[in-house]
């Protein structure tokens, strides 16, 4: 593996009442969070690909953390995102390498398809700030009750000189979903959007 991970950090959510209503089954939520060494820290790099190529290998590692957290198969996975909190020596840039041009097609791999594009953000920040990751569902970027999130917060990381790498996938949309529109029983997933 090319990047330099401190740590991997693995968390699940569950959500089992709303509202004083009972959520059978529950929603349930997984992030995985790995905190890297920023090989740019501190120098303009124009050539940013050792960044993509460890998005790449992030991008496997962490959706296979999700998935395997979840105890689901990959085609049970129904939504995903990925973020990233780059420490105050890097650049925006840097997280931007790392989420877009490889990380993707990895993150798919392990959850099966994932027609529609991954929704993500990236942030600068220091040790303890909240990461905030997008959700949306893998197959149709039209299903609204998938359309959500989780935060991610360790308190020592991002550090200076390194960068906060998270993914996020779930096995079910919000609790309670009811502002209308694609459900996710009717998606089918053909162009990323439907």
């Amino acid at each position: 593996m090319n990047a330099k991970i401190r740590k991997i950090a693995v968390n699940i959510e569950e959500t089992h009442q709303e509202i004083g209503r009972k959520i059978d089954p529950a929603t349930r939520k997984a992030v995985a969070v790995a905190v890297i060494e920023n090989p740019f820290a501190n120098s303009y790099q124009e050539d940013l690909s050792p960044l993509m190529d460890i998005g790449a290998e992030l991008g496997a590692l962490l959706g296979r953390k999700c998935v395997e957290a979840l105890g689901i198969t990959p085609e049970q996975a129904e939504s995903y995102g990925k973020s990233a909190m780059v420490g105050e020596n890097g650049e925006l840039e840097h997280a931007a390498a790392l989420l877009h041009p490889k990380m993707g097609a990895p993150l798919r791999k392990e959850v099966e398809k994932g027609a529609a594009l991954v929704p993500s953000s990236k942030k600068m920040g220091s040790p303890g700030q909240v990461l905030d990751v997008p959700l949306g569902h893998k197959d149709a970027a039209y299903v609204r009750s998938h359309f959500d999130g989780i935060e991610v917060r360790l308190n020592d990381a991002p550090r200076a000189n390194e960068i906060m790498v998270a993914i996020a996938v779930t096995d079910s949309g919000r609790p309670l979903p009811r502002v209308g529109g694609l459900t996710h029983t009717d998606a089918t997933g053909q162009d990323g959007l439907r």
